[in-house]
């Protein structure tokens, strides 16, 4: 549904051109220090207006509106509240007969009956993910001293980034991209077998990104064509370091106390510019479809502060159980 977390609880609501976006946060321990200005920090990484990314300009002021009393949580629900005022609901309106290829529009239509709010992409829309960025901040100060960091490391099939955003405009289509996560001074022992294992709750959060098509941990789909020799990490400390990452930080699903390093695969923006041939609903016959309106070329762009804010949302609540349940050393 629209809930995630066991004691860090998070609840998405609203939708692209609807009245508001926002998150309710559940779980927040009092007396963390926390400020509207900390918050725009981070938002202003997943805002548009680069190359390549959408020409909406929202203006994203982040409205505490429970949960924060003279700057400091007090333990009681946060909610953080997103107005939208800029929102061009016309564009959207062919998506009625013509689904978009690639997108949600189609089963959205079908699971809802018709009742669903279509209109730039509704609850399917990447701007639900703007409270997800908020919350994010909270969880960094939540988990430090660990610290996470996301980049765009490859976008269009290279590293050249700049290049292939440009191709693509040119070409009125888009592209997708590949985000690195490396999170430090990650702690021995975050995540339970079998199920809840720090790999599976990662993955649970991440798939919950829109546009998000894989994702692999240390060396990935690599460590199929790899003998264990090559493979297997070899201890050179007593307290557990490694000399290579192969593992990316988790051993039997619990994380060992090197770095947390896994990757994603971001899908191209399903609304092109490039005529698509593809079925009216209505009509029963193949039409051609471009799709107006304003979208990004390359939503990888905007999407690592969204990968980092839900990798801390998922190890705020693996650190919050490991603090209510501390472990019991053996003498």
């Amino acid at each position: 549904m629209n809930t995630i977390g066991t004691l860090f609880k998070l609840s998405i609501f609203g939708e692209s051109h609807g009245n508001s976006v926002g998150i309710v946060i559940d779980g927040v321990p009092a007396g963390i220090p926390i400020t509207r200005e900390e918050l725009e920090a981070d938002l202003s990484r997943r805002k548009s207006g680069a190359k390549g990314t959408t020409p909406r300009q929202e203006a994203d002021i982040p409205r505490i509106m429970s949960g924060v009393f003279e700057n400091h949580t007090t333990g009681a629900p946060i909610l953080i509240l997103f107005e939208n005022t800029n929102t061009r609901s016309k564009d959207y309106s062919f998506l009625l007969e013509t689904p978009r290829p690639g997108h949600a529009d189609f089963v959205a239509h079908k699971k809802f009956g018709g009742y669903e709010d279509y209109r730039g992409g509704g609850h399917f829309s990447g701007r639900i993910t703007l409270g997800i960025v908020a919350a994010g901040v909270i969880a960094k100060k939540i988990i430090a001293p660990i610290i996470v960091k996301s980049t765009l490391i490859e976008a269009g099939g290279t590293t050249d980034i700049e290049k292939a955003v440009e191709k693509a405009i040119a070409e009125q289509d888009s592209i997708g991209g590949i985000v690195e996560t490396i999170a430090t001074n990650m702690p021995i022992g975050l995540g339970e077998p079998f199920f809840g294992n720090i790999k599976a709750v990662l993955a649970h959060y991440i798939y919950s990104i829109p546009a998000i098509k894989g994702l692999e941990f240390g060396s990935g789909f690599a460590a199929a064509r790899m003998k264990g020799t090559e493979h297997n990490d070899k201890f050179i400390t007593v307290s557990g370091k490694t000399a290579t990452n192969y593992a990316g930080g988790i051993n039997g699903g619990i994380s060992n106390g090197n770095d947390l390093v896994f990757k994603v695969a971001v899908k191209p923006t399903s609304s092109i510019h490039a005529t698509q041939h593809t079925m009216n609903m209505k009509t029963g016959q193949m039409t051609d479809l471009s799709v107006e309106g304003r979208h990004d070329t390359c939503i990888a762009l905007r999407i690592p502060v969204v990968v980092e804010a839900m990798t801390c949302l998922a190890l705020a609540d693996l650190v919050l159980q490991e603090q209510k349940f501390p472990r019991v050393v053996k003498s």
